[in-house]
């Protein structure tokens, strides 16, 4: 996304924004008449501060805060950029040794008073998507607590000697609990009991997940690809927010982090060969990384994208030839979905198959 501004505009205000108090740089037109101030990191503070000033051009790094400091200074009628630390041409290596909140603060409003594309600015997603998105990080936590409680007690079970049978998380704690040697069973029980609830917590954020995709075209076009579940679907769709940001559903690749990174010089053209960026949301990427694995596992139904992985594969059958296979499924997968999406078109497993045989009887008709 290009940002076509005013070059200089009449005021901007850098902000570094701490967790108890932001630090204030304001610059005029010209880039003089340096003003510093402090604000705590509130709405109640921020709203008083900004709502007297006139519009300005006001600049901040993405972080925890940004999301509801970026609307509220849109609501208070100022241009706002929240620029993206990672991205930025000058990283935090190079800032030099003499580094302090204000000299960020000013650094963030010279920057996005001469030339915007310097900050990598970013788009925060509406508060509807972000509290969609709290409910899966909050489930994720959920699943990550029972992983961590059924590690701990196959772990205290195997250092007595014993072992317990292999089971699936819903049902380990009903499973194993007549496996459990006496001399642990006060230990472990309590556990089992912990590990039930999480069981019912993250059923319930499931159930109502599912419930939200109902009724939804979207959803139930997306739910058509084979190995696509509703919580790959419910985060692919809040993480996206609003598809038509993305001018070609093959950005949605990179946008997702499952590009490979690049690294050239000297005018060559080439480059080593790099791993993928890993950018952007960290839970979609594993959701669909998850669905390209049961796409190229044993029970993947046959479609263009599990032909598109095995070609891959075709001569390697080594693990990284693998991995770079799911990956690659994965990518391909993200840019279908946006696809569907935004054509409002039927999913069609064979798709390129069922393109090729409609031209060749076609050329044959002629």
């Amino acid at each position: 996304m290009r940002y076509v501004l005013a070059p200089f505009p009449e005021r901007t205000i850098g902000i570094d924004v701490g967790d108890q108090v932001c630090d204030l740089c304001s610059l005029d037109y010209t880039g003089e008449g340096v003003r510093f101030a402090q604000v705590k990191t509130t709405q109640e503070a921020i709203r008083a501060h900004f709502a007297q000033d006139t519009p300005a051009r006001v600049v901040l790094e993405v972080g925890t805060h940004s999301p509801w400091m970026a609307r509220l200074l849109k609501e208070l009628g100022h241009e706002v950029l929240v620029a993206n630390p990672s991205r930025m041409k000058e990283g935090r290596k190079k800032r030099g040794r003499k580094k302090s909140d204000r000299t960020d603060a000013e650094r963030l409003a010279r920057l996005g008073r001469s030339d915007p594309e310097l900050l990598c600015p970013i788009e925060h997603r509406s508060e509807e998507d972000q509290a969609a998105l709290a409910r899966l990080r909050a489930r994720d936590a959920l699943v990550g607590s029972r992983t961590a409680l059924i590690n701990t007690v196959r772990g205290q079970v195997k250092a007595l000697g014993a072992r317990l049978s292999r089971c699936s998380g819903p049902a380990f704690s009903k499973h194993v609990y007549d496996e459990l040697p006496p001399l642990l069973r006060p230990a472990l029980v309590p556990l089992l009991e912990t590990i039930q609830v999480l069981t019912v917590q993250i059923r319930r954020f499931d159930k109502e997940i599912e419930d939200a995709l109902e009724g939804n075209d979207v959803a139930q076009r997306l739910l058509a690809i084979g190995g696509v579940g509703p919580l790959t679907v419910y985060c692919f769709l809040h993480v996206i927010g609003n598809p038509k940001r993305f001018k070609r559903s093959r950005t949605v690749g990179d946008y997702v982090g499952l590009t490979p990174r690049l690294e050239e010089s000297g005018g060559r053209g080439t480059g080593p060969e790099l791993s993928i960026s890993k950018a952007g949301d960290e839970m979609l990427r594993c959701l669909l990384v998850q669905c390209a694995h049961y796409i190229l596992g044993p029970f993947g139904a046959d479609c263009d994208l599990r032909r598109f992985g095995m070609r891959l594969m075709r001569g390697g059958q080594s693990k990284r030839a693998k991995n770079t296979a799911v990956v690659a499924v994965a990518r391909k997968l993200a840019v279908l979905m946006h696809h569907l999406w935004v054509s409002g078109q039927d999913y069609e497993p064979v798709h390129d198959a069922t393109r090729v045989a409609r031209e060749t009887q076609a050329t044959r008709a002629a």
